[in-house]
């Protein structure tokens, strides 16, 4: 495993494995970037994808866990749509198709595809599960301390009405799924 104390040497050196990967004829490289809420995956993930449309000429397609979930209770609702919706079809070369949560209406929404043939980059809760990581070329588990985690959700929330609720979600999942073990790569932010 590789460990990063820095994003940018952790974005530099990435970009390069997934660029490598395009270059020995994988056409959609898939990179998995999991961790616990607030530890810093959706910054890492924005700047991956701008770092492989610097380095490789082509956007890469970014998809946030955050559009899977179904609410606060659905972490492992959307770890299991992720693997059914976009994973599974990728895997065997297929259009991926799936609908959006909305969180203010609570339902799925826009239909969203995506067909391969550019590096594809997951974020989020519950992204690195034992059968996601099958399919996954690149494995990111990203560490932050558990009060700047907090202060980060506080900033983003506006408040801590659901962070209980959310972190026992976390911990059960990451308990049973061993996430951080299965990543090949671990940045602290």
């Amino acid at each position: 495993m590789t460990d990063f104390s820095n994003l940018s040497a952790a974005v530099s050196v990435l970009s390069e494995q997934v660029l490598e990967l395009v270059d020995d004829g994988l056409a959609t490289p898939i990179v998995l970037i999991d961790g616990r809420a607030g530890s810093g995956k959706s910054t890492l993930a924005a700047m991956l994808q701008n770092q492989l449309f610097k380095d490789g000429e082509s956007l890469p397609r970014l998809i946030h866990m955050d559009d899977l979930y179904e609410g606060w209770d659905g972490l492992q609702a959307g770890v299991d749509y992720l693997q059914r919706l976009i994973l599974n079809p990728i895997a065997v070369r297929k259009k991926a198709s799936w609908q959006e949560f909305d969180w203010s209406i609570g339902e799925r929404v826009r239909w969203r595809e995506f067909e391969g043939q550019t590096p594809l980059i997951v974020e989020g809760c519950g992204s690195i599960s034992r059968l996601a990581a099958q399919a996954a070329q690149i494995k990111i588990w990203v560490e932050a301390d558990d009060q700047v985690r907090y202060q980060r959700w506080l900033e983003r929330e506006g408040s801590e009405q659901n962070f209980g609720r959310w972190a026992a979600q976390e911990v059960e999942f990451y308990a049973r799924e061993r996430s951080p073990e299965l990543a090949d790569v671990t940045v602290a932010n």
